[in-house]
């Protein structure tokens, strides 16, 4: 029987995921089946999928955070507060966190923009910003504040990672890279900021659009970014270490990368 694993979200008709995976398994010479899973409930969606013989799941908005509460166990990198991946171990449920690898390793591998010593400003504090948080502190940051539209959810998570954190209007300027992580880019929102905060700053949306550039990359350009990546590199990068947790090998992400850039 093949393994099956999917996606599970809402909405997640846009996922790319299980194009991704398929073109993992085919290089690997790996057998498995991949869905995309719309869910209205987390927890119901999860337990009916693993009843039904699911062999992992990958997490995606708005659901992190109630992976994160529905799982048996958790890795180190899922503490954060954050699930992206269930693998099954022993018959138990383990909840993992692939943001952040995926994160650092698109902007410092695939875009070469450093991240030692750096200033980072990261706008959001949901289950996408809990993921990453991590990885960029272990990756050298020199700064970091997290801003989000709901002042006291910021502070909180900026409390938890000893990290600055306010409004979207209390940001400066001066950032050497601005990170989108809230949703605004799937509402089709763009100006979360005052243009000055992305002037001359490397401008990244931890979200992808399948059409082209997401609203805040093309906003950042527009106010003068240094340069403007969606977070497609994000998800394959993560993508490939889900894949290697299932499957014990690590996908090359390049061709894969490469392939989704050309809209192949």
């Amino acid at each position: 029987m093949t393994d099956r694993y999917a996606v599970v979200g809402r909405p997640v008709a846009h996922s790319l995921s299980p194009k991704i995976h398929a073109a993992f398994a085919q290089a690997t010479g790996q057998s498995l089946h991949y869905d995309a899973l719309e869910a209205a409930a987390f927890a119901p969606a999860a337990a009916e999928f693993f009843a039904a013989g699911g062999s992992g799941l990958n997490v995606t908005v708005p659901f992190k955070g109630d992976a994160w509460e529905w799982v048996d166990e958790r890795d180190e990198a899922a503490e954060c507060g954050a699930v992206n991946t269930i693998v099954v171990r022993a018959g138990r449920t383990l909840g993992c966190n692939t943001d952040g690898l995926g994160l650092v390793r698109d902007l410092t591998a695939n875009l070469g923009w450093p991240l030692s010593g750096a200033r980072v400003l990261i706008l959001g504090a949901g289950g996408a910003v809990r993921g990453v948080v991590p990885a960029l502190q272990a990756a050298g940051v020199a700064d970091m504040m997290i801003a989000n539209r709901t002042r006291a959810k910021a502070i909180r998570l900026g409390e938890q990672f000893g990290a600055t954190a306010g409004g979207l209007s209390e940001t400066g300027d001066g950032w050497d890279i601005v990170l989108n992580g809230t949703a605004a880019s799937l509402k089709g929102e763009a100006a979360l900021v005052a243009p000055a905060v992305v002037a001359d700053a490397r401008c990244y949306d931890l979200f992808y659009a399948v059409d082209g550039a997401t609203p805040f990359c093309r906003w950042a350009a527009a106010h003068g970014a240094r340069a403007a990546s969606d977070g497609l590199g994000m998800l394959v990068e993560q993508a490939a270490e889900a894949f290697c947790l299932w499957r014990n090998v690590r996908p090359d992400t390049a061709d894969v990368l490469a392939a989704l850039r050309r809209r192949e």
